[in-house]
């Protein structure tokens, strides 16, 4: 009779329960042991990328544990690593059975499908994951790619807008927005040529294009041919004005903004600009007028602040030009250019201490930029910004 069968009998039936349940215990714990042995070997074959080894010790995993999910989930990624993404599937859907919302194993199924063209298996997929507690953190992101796959770009870009809502710093997402953007506009563009190639519309939208890429010559021609199919169509020369203004050609840029003011004349952009080219050419009580309308219009824009204190400098007023240099750098402390005005101005009134203070933060706030930012605020000149929406 065997040593532990005679030990069983000579032992009270309770401690014969007790002693088989701590042999069973110590049982599991070393199969246990075993698994975690396996899968650690696993990872490191993987690591080497000797797959066959490590899909061995996935098996030998599974023959001690063999309804154990992560070992499955572990073993479906290591096929999708290979590419054998149908068996893949067939051992996620395996771990699946088991348990419906294993983490992340939705997501990897959708993910073989999608490598598989199997966009509608991959988006049921991707939205069970996303059911979960815990879903993975691309999840939202293929999603999207799937859907934009199978051509639903309104869906894809719903899903990619609220991955970047959720997270602004989604370099993917927001490259995927951008483009799927740039192609839906490339694509608006042709149709636009494939109309009619001389239109109003691709005029105009081909001078939005090349000014946006500062090809200012290109952009000026293309806004003049569309105001010769409608010369009354408003903002085209506003549209030229800017792009005269960001080639230093003032006067030009001033008869477009004098013609676009005629269409809107309390409009804040173009009474800015106007008032920028009056300052320019020394003409402060023209710029004043321009100003001031801009202002009532926009009273929280920085840069009309900043000409109206260099037209109050330049006209010796110094206590109106402290007033709005003050409330430019209220509206923008980083910007250096208000601070070197105010230097001038306490420079004037003869108050040495002050002019030294505003000196001292223009120039440490000149030294954080490049030397293009220095150079445009020691000349106080500098491009007015949009008017906010």
């Amino acid at each position: 009779m065997p040593k532990t069968l005679r030990l069983f009998i000579r032992l009270p039936q309770r401690c014969c329960l007790t002693l088989l349940l701590v042999l069973s215990a110590g049982g599991r714990l070393a199969g246990q042991a075993t698994v975690d042995a396996r899968l650690e070997h696993a990872r490191k074959y993987e690591a080497q990328q000797n797959f066959a080894a490590a899909e061995e010790q996935y098996k030998q995993a599974l023959e001690i544990s063999p309804n154990n999910p992560e070992i499955l989930k572990r073993l479906g990624i290591l096929y999708q690593t290979e590419q054998k993404l149908q068996d893949s599937i067939g051992v996620f859907e395996q771990a699946l059975a088991l348990q419906p919302q294993y983490p992340e194993i939705n997501f990897y199924v959708g993910v073989s499908y999608f490598a598989l063209n199997n966009f509608e298996s991959a988006i049921r997929a991707f939205n069970k994951e996303l059911s979960t507690p815990h879903p993975h953190p691309k999840c939202r992101y293929y999603l999207a790619l799937t859907l934009e796959s199978e051509g639903h770009i309104d869906e894809a870009i719903t899903q990619l807008d609220r991955l970047v809502g959720e997270n602004p710093k989604a370099a993917d997402a927001l490259y995927e927005l951008a483009r799927i953007h740039k192609n839906a506009s490339l694509r608006a563009i042709q149709m636009l040529h494939d109309l009619d190639p001389d239109s109003f519309q691709l005029h105009a939208l081909m001078g939005e294009v090349d000014a946006d890429d500062e090809r200012y010559p290109e952009a000026i021609h293309e806004y003049q041919a569309a105001l010769g199919k409608r010369p009354d169509a408003p903002g085209i020369h506003y549209a030229i004005g800017i792009a005269y203004w960001a080639q230093h050609q003032l006067a030009e840029a001033e008869n477009e903004f004098l013609l676009a003011l005629k269409e809107d004349s309390g409009n804040v952009m173009t009474n800015l600009y106007l008032g920028d080219i009056s300052v320019k050419q020394a003409r402060f009580d023209e710029a004043l007028r321009y100003l001031q309308t801009a202002e009532a219009g926009q009273p929280r824009l920085e840069q009309v602040h900043l000409l109206l204190g260099k037209c109050y400098q330049r006209l010796k007023q110094p206590d109106k030009a402290e007033e709005e240099l003050l409330e430019a750098v209220k509206e923008d402390p980083t910007d250096a250019v208000p601070h070197y005005l105010l230097s001038l101005v306490y420079q004037e009134a003869n108050d040495a201490n002050s002019s030294a203070r505003e000196r001292a933060v223009f120039e440490k706030l000149s030294s954080s930029a490049d030397s293009k930012k220095l150079e445009e605020a020691q000349r106080t000149i500098k491009k007015p910004q949009e008017e906010p929406h």
